[in-house]
């Protein structure tokens, strides 16, 4: 196909979303190298994800542009139904999420280096969706989404909580610190572990370099936030058995995850390749269908609209920091960053994705949940 009729190829796939190529608005596309036609239509998000690291094409609001191209379905239109049949095929036959794989994602992404997630993240190096009702800054953002936590699996003093995907201990520190719980946190991650470790000296704090799957003591409360996107949809069932036989039958489990409208076997393949390996979005139903005859449902909530202000929040401080991270990481590492950072960012804009806080309990709550949740408004500040 001539290159004349691959651009209107593109400029077609386009047309709805209002972005053009070449021109004048701030998310619009501007083509530095025409091989890029090709390429998208050949290998659909990989190939345009690719293309912009290599330096095939440019935009001035990436963000912009994924907020009006994302709700059209363009990559639908483009992805070939041959390619597409082979990665279904192939994410049924494969686990990536299984126990021997698990660590990828902690190698390829949480250990790129402590210093990059100290300065892109707020104070606590909190990696989730924050809470920005109320809030003007991310810190404070980020405060707001811990203690609307701890409300909502109703800590008390000498609770033993267990936190599966910890980070750098940020929601045990704060959980600890306000409402006198003990944490054990969890991650695969070697990088946080050593950097979480001395965050939280000197609380009742303790994280591991641990597979959920190793966990075998029983909690009063479970907490588990922005770590499912991990586990791998064939291994859902899995998880929650582990979370019931670690849970006290009066304890609540707190799950805090991105979500998709849709049940998909598949992440999407430039995500899948330069930011979380071995990694799945779940939609409503895969996690119900896990639950089932485990949990009840005690509360729902959809935060996902506030993940558009924290991913500018995070690319604002990571843009700011690269005069300092240059020296650290190479100028296509910024490009490929900020590539996930704004097309994220757009994604939640559109409100293609979701972030969803589900609180289950083993058998109900007597009385009902309200009974025991404390309500949360962003004005009262711990």
């Amino acid at each position: 196909m001539s290159v004349r009729r691959l651009r209107q190829a593109i400029e077609d796939i386009l047309e709805p979303s209002g972005v053009n190529l070449d021109g004048g608005n701030p998310w619009d596309l501007r083509i530095s190298d025409e091989r890029m036609f090709q390429r998208v239509i050949r290998e659909g998000s990989l190939g345009l994800g690719e293309s912009y690291i290599d330096g095939w094409w440019d935009c001035d609001r990436l963000d912009e542009l994924f907020a009006r191209v994302m709700p059209t379905k363009a990559e639908e239109r483009i992805r070939k139904h041959g390619k597409m049949l082979l990665e279904i095929i192939g994410a049924t036959l494969v686990n990536p999420g299984r126990k021997s794989q698990a660590s990828h994602v902690g190698e390829r992404h949480y250990d790129r280096g402590n210093e990059l997630f100290r300065r892109m993240l707020d104070r606590l190096l909190i990696y989730s969706c924050a809470y920005w009702k109320g809030s003007q800054d991310l810190d404070t953002a980020q405060k707001a989404k811990l203690e609307m936590i701890c409300r909502k699996l109703a800590l008390k003093p000498g609770d033993r909580v267990l936190d599966i995907g910890c980070g750098w201990g940020g929601l045990a520190k704060y959980a600890a610190e306000h409402y006198g719980v003990r944490v054990v946190g969890i991650t695969i991650s070697g990088e946080q572990v050593e950097l979480g470790r001395e965050l939280c000296r000197g609380f009742p704090v303790e994280i591991r370099l641990q597979d959920y799957r190793d966990v075998t003591e029983r909690f009063d409360h479970i907490v588990s936030v922005g770590m499912f996107e991990h586990v791998g949809y064939r291994n859902y069932r899995c998880y929650m058995e582990k979370v019931c036989s670690c849970l006290k039958d009066g304890g609540l489990f707190l799950l805090h995850t991105i979500g998709s409208d849709v049940s998909q076997l598949t992440l999407d393949p430039w995500i899948r390749k330069y930011i979380f390996p071995n990694s799945h979005i779940p939609s409503m139903k895969q996690i119900s269908d896990a639950a089932e005859g485990l949990f009840i449902v005690e509360d729902f909530h959809n935060i996902g609209s506030y993940y558009d202000a924290t991913l500018m929040a995070w690319f604002r401080n990571f843009d700011n920091s690269w005069d300092f991270l240059q020296q650290l990481y190479d100028s296509r590492f910024y490009r490929m960053w900020k590539y996930y950072l704004l097309s994220c960012a757009g994604t939640f804009r559109a409100r293609c994705l979701h972030v969803w806080q589900l609180v289950f309990s083993k058998r109900g709550i007597p009385g009902g949940y309200d009974s025991i949740c404390r309500s949360f408004d962003p004005a009262e500040r711990v």
